[in-house]
């Protein structure tokens, strides 16, 4: 008598099959896991174990044989416990017992039956037709609200997952700020110059009309006339320092502008005099820890900010 097909049979139907005078395997069931470290699912399955104590006969299995085989329950009983006998005697032995479909059997040191179930049947119907599979991970795009949480706390532009970034990426970016203050002086330059030369014409066109007038004035008899007033477009000393050079340590780009105040009232907390200058061309808020005319305390403002807040701080001119 092959005892584990019918063993199988019921383990499908029940969580309990006792052996009369060997013991009981039993049915858990568990659900639906994920290893990993392997990205291995696992269907929904029946946990099979064994028990040496539950001996008894319940009825169960003798009955589903003698049914099947159409013949009286008491002489299948005899013949299910004669395996059983026979199952003891050969794990006494040292032998291991391997049930098709179910498991190893084997006993221990201190003469314990040991079971190992094996994993290649699934004996939880609800399951029919699912296997176990091995999958690659999946990246998935930041939701809105998470990329609002992180910008609290990385006030730039954040980007769906990270990438491998190559140290030259560090050298990009100090050539990239030499760049824009050199571009930005010569900017400065071009304008001052361009300035200088306006004054001065301007200058020279008002001498000139105030000198023809005088001469009227001085070598004709005629009736004194009202000299008219003349408008220059000349930039005072007041106007030039207005438009002198801002620096200005920027303390981060938001997306939105509700996180751009927040950033600044935290900031006025800790002592700052910040500020909000606006957007960038990428439609960025962009906060302020401070503003400096003399670049000198600028930077000398930009490296305790770095030391003390953040190292993100950076140094942005103005004209």
């Amino acid at each position: 008598m092959v005892l584990e097909h019918y063993i199988k049979d019921l383990l499908y139907r029940y969580n309990c099959v006792v052996i009369p005078g060997f013991g009981a395997f039993l049915a858990q069931k568990q659900s639906a896991r994920l290893q990993e470290d392997s990205n291995t699912f696992y269907a929904p399955s029946k946990l099979i174990s064994f028990n040496e104590q539950l001996s008894s006969n319940d009825g169960l299995l003798i009955s589903y044989i003698a049914e099947l085989k159409k013949v009286p329950y008491e002489k299948t009983l005899i013949e299910v416990e004669n395996v059983a006998k026979t199952w003891k005697d050969n794990l006494l032995k040292g032998e291991k017992l391997n049930l098709e479909d179910i498991g190893v059997l084997s006993l221990s040191v201190e003469e314990k039956i040991q079971f190992e179930p094996f994993d290649n049947e699934n004996y939880l119907t609800s399951s029919f037709g699912l296997t176990t599979f091995s999958s690659t991970p999946v990246t998935r795009e930041v939701l809105k609200e998470e990329v609002e949480v992180l910008e609290e706390r990385i006030p730039f532009i954040i980007t769906p997952e990270k990438r491998k970034e190559s140290s030259f990426r560090f050298y990009y970016k100090y050539a990239a700020i030499a760049l824009l203050a050199l571009s930005t002086g010569l900017t400065g330059f071009k304008f001052y110059e361009n300035n200088k030369e306006k004054n001065q014409l301007v200058q020279q066109e008002a001498q000139e009309e105030v000198s023809k007038y005088i001469q009227k004035a001085t070598f004709f008899d005629a009736v004194p006339m009202e000299l008219p007033t003349i408008n220059l477009d000349v930039i005072t000393k007041a106007n030039k320092k207005e438009n002198q050079s801002l620096h200005h340590i920027v303390a981060g780009a938001f997306r939105f502008k509700k996180n751009a105040d927040r950033k600044i009232r935290q900031l006025k907390r800790l002592g700052y005099h910040a500020d909000y200058i606006g957007t960038n061309k990428h439609g960025l808020h962009m906060v302020t820890y401070d503003r400096y005319e003399d670049v000198d305390q600028a930077l000398s403002a930009l490296r305790k900010i770095k030391r003390v807040q953040s190292k993100d701080a950076w140094l942005l001119s103005l004209k």
